[in-house]
């Protein structure tokens, strides 16, 4: 007779999913990571901004567009960290490139994945690896906070392990932190710890993995109404320069904050009192 214990093991094995399985990846240029149960939902229609409007961001924007055309074209590229300031374009950036670049290299596909699915990344670099598609896998504002293991998984993309980071893959994502982590959590790492400088290594040190570091900081006055200048000429809202420069800076006012993002969210206001659509 079958003992009861094996029987219920062979039915919950039954039960289990099977692994994924590799969608039609010509079927969309983005795509969205979820597990449990693991799988790729293509993204018909990706929410970005052309990479022109991004203003005050030249150097951050020209080394990530070039490290992204090298891995579009199957040369070797760097993972990269986007970190600073918030509301500054980081993962606009990210969108607006590939956006740009997908255009001419079809080939070229975004992966968004969410923190919480890191532990989950093995499985997908099962699914990409030894495909003929360039993937970059784009994490947005991602950070750890105490007793937050997840960022060991993010080694299986920045070391890639016993079998290597595959060829066809590149890891972006932004931070506010530039050792995604916040100060007073390294700094109990370093008073609690056995052995301080080991423990706040571990973590510090993910950081460091990523070949490229891009910066983004506080912009000043005139770059917020450049962006703002330049969103409405995009857009062909005729507006005066007295006016404009009035109501942005009152609308900075109430934010508490100047940035891309309230440059944005103050060109939205002015596109629909004045009956223009963003679509």
């Amino acid at each position: 007779m079958t003992d009861p214990l094996e029987r219920i093991a062979a039915a919950l094995e039954r039960l289990r999913p099977g692994p994924a399985a590799a969608p039609d990846f010509s079927a969309a240029g983005a795509f969205v990571w979820h597990a449990d149960p693991d799988g790729l939902t293509p993204v018909a229609r990706v929410s970005r901004i052309d990479v022109d409007l991004l203003v005050g961001i030249d150097r951050s924007r020209d080394t990530l567009f070039d490290n992204t055309e090298r891995f579009a074209r199957g040369l070797p590229a760097n993972n990269a960290l986007l970190w600073g300031a918030r509301g500054m374009g980081k993962s606009s950036l990210v969108k607006a490139i590939h956006g740009k670049l997908h255009a001419e290299y079809g080939r070229l596909k975004i992966i968004e994945i969410q923190r919480e699915d890191l532990p989950s990344i093995n499985r997908l670099l099962h699914l990409l690896r030894g495909t003929d598609q360039r993937f970059i896998l784009f994490c947005d504002d991602l950070s750890f906070s105490h007793d937050d293991s997840h960022y060991k998984s993010l080694k299986a993309v920045l070391d890639g392990g016993i079998e290597g980071r595959p060829d066809n893959v590149v890891l972006y994502a932004t931070s506010n932190r530039r050792h995604l982590m916040p100060r007073d959590m390294i700094e109990n790492e370093r008073s609690t710890a056995i052995s301080p400088a080991e423990a706040v290594e571990e973590k510090v040190s993910l950081s460091d993995r990523f070949g490229l570091w891009l910066g983004f900081h506080p912009c000043d006055q005139d770059q917020y109404l450049a962006m703002i200048r330049g969103y409405c000429d995009a857009h062909d809202i005729d507006i005066d320069e007295a006016t404009l420069r009035a109501e942005a800076i009152e609308w900075q006012a109430t934010r508490g904050s100047r940035s891309g993002r309230v440059a944005w969210q103050y060109f939205t206001d002015l596109a629909g009192r004045r009956g223009v659509t963003l679509g």
